[in-house]
């Protein structure tokens, strides 16, 4: 394992770390067995950071129970996050606070984050309520070691949060597709001047590698036959000094095995001139075949109606990057179209809910169109009509 050095504090810190937001999961919630598992074996593997928020389901009590069972709490940095979606006042600062560390079973948060932060006019609300005294105290208690934030909004405005406080750490969605998407390279490096820079979403939530067209594959598979599409996609990031961990959601062990070999390996400056050109091609097949760019974090979900909003983006990118047919099959499965409770994008009544908390600002009701005109075309409504009437006709013969 790499690490690199947070100036601000000393620490030293895993270049891979543990974002928890997608352990693997039972109907019940976090698989205990298997996430413990993949914790363990990523602390003997080097990962020192892990990384986890309020708005996660179920991963803040599943970390903490178990870092607390396997004495594991003071081997490694944990970072958590204040969840400004739902605050309503001060009084909610210690409300949530107080709750995570109850969840986290510890009593200090080594990075504690203002989550999701847009603009500089929200950080500066935020002010106006007293958090700078509150996270002085917290500081002050040892409660919290270290104050960040997590961005999601342009550059000019991350630039302007990142001079408008003394932080401790920034956390920015950044790869190799998003290079001058929300804060970008110039953001890390402005950043980066001043404290450590977390990056999430290295691999736009898996789609730059399970998601990548064939053609795309067979330029990475032609360039070195030996590296995952994963690994172009960890490496381009590696390849900067300025970023201190990149997080991965890792949901089983064999990505984590992946991911801990990567970053055994990975060294600033490690990418030639060539290797650089192939991200460019590769870029030029994924702009092509990308029509809606969610990197499926859910934080839409869930829809008052019922829509499964990142299937249906899901299937209508994969209608155009590996066939139409193929786009429809997963459309029909994940919007369970032919069922009586359906996820189809003709359920949205554009109550704008899903927009305000898209961490990528997009369009959601105008691309749930997009998909409604592409994957429902008229003899699929009629065949899901159809289909829901029978589906609801038997159900109330069998409860009657």
């Amino acid at each position: 394992m790499q690490y690199r050095i947070d100036k601000k504090t000393g620490n030293k810190l895993s270049i891979l770390g543990f974002g928890c937001m997608r352990f693997p999961r039972t109907l019940a919630g976090p698989d205990l067995r298997k996430t413990g598992e993949m914790i363990l074996r990523a602390a003997e593997g080097g990962v020192n950071y892990f990384d986890t928020a309020w708005i996660y389901p179920g991963s803040e009590d599943a970390l903490g129970a178990i870092l607390e069972k396997n004495k594991l709490r003071k081997k490694v940095y944990v970072a958590a996050k204040l969840p400004l979606v739902v605050l309503r006042g001060p009084a909610d600062f210690d409300k949530y606070f107080n709750k995570e560390l109850e969840r986290l079973r510890t009593d200090y948060i080594d990075y504690y984050l203002m989550h999701m932060i847009t603009d500089v006019d929200q950080w500066r609300k935020l002010k106006v309520w007293g958090i700078e005294s509150w996270i002085a105290e917290k500081k002050k208690s040892g409660q919290i070691r270290q104050a960040g934030f997590s961005f999601h909004g342009s550059r000019d405005e991350f630039l302007k949060v990142v001079d408008d406080y003394d932080w401790d750490l920034a956390q920015i969605q950044y790869n190799y597709s998003d290079e001058n998407f929300q804060a970008g390279v110039t953001g890390l490096r402005k950043a980066a001047e001043k404290m450590p820079v977390a990056i999430m979403e290295p691999l736009l939530g898996g789609k730059l590698a399970r998601g990548l067209p064939a053609e795309a594959l067979r330029i990475f598979r032609e360039a070195r036959p030996g590296l995952s599409p994963a690994g172009w996609g960890f490496n381009w990031v590696w390849n900067q000094a300025e970023p201190a961990v990149v997080l991965s959601g890792m949901s089983d062990m064999a990505q984590l095995e992946e991911n801990l070999k990567l970053a055994d390996a990975a060294r600033p400056g490690m990418l030639g001139e060539k290797d650089l050109d192939i991200y460019k091609q590769v870029l030029e097949v994924v702009n092509r075949a990308y029509r809606i760019r969610c990197t499926g974090c859910n934080y839409c979900m869930p829809c008052p109606r019922g829509v499964n909003i990142p299937g249906c983006f899901a299937a209508y990118n994969a209608s155009y990057a590996i066939g139409f047919v193929a786009g429809m099959q997963q459309f029909i499965t994940s919007t369970a179209f032919t069922s009586e409770r359906s996820a189809s994008p003709g359920l949205c009544v554009k109550c704008g809910k899903c927009e305000s908390h898209c961490p990528q600002y997009l369009p959601i009701i105008k691309s749930l169109e997009q998909v409604r005109r592409r994957m429902e075309p008229f003899w699929l409504r009629i065949a899901g009509a159809g289909a829901r009437a029978f589906l609801g006709k038997k159900r109330k013969r069998a409860e009657g």
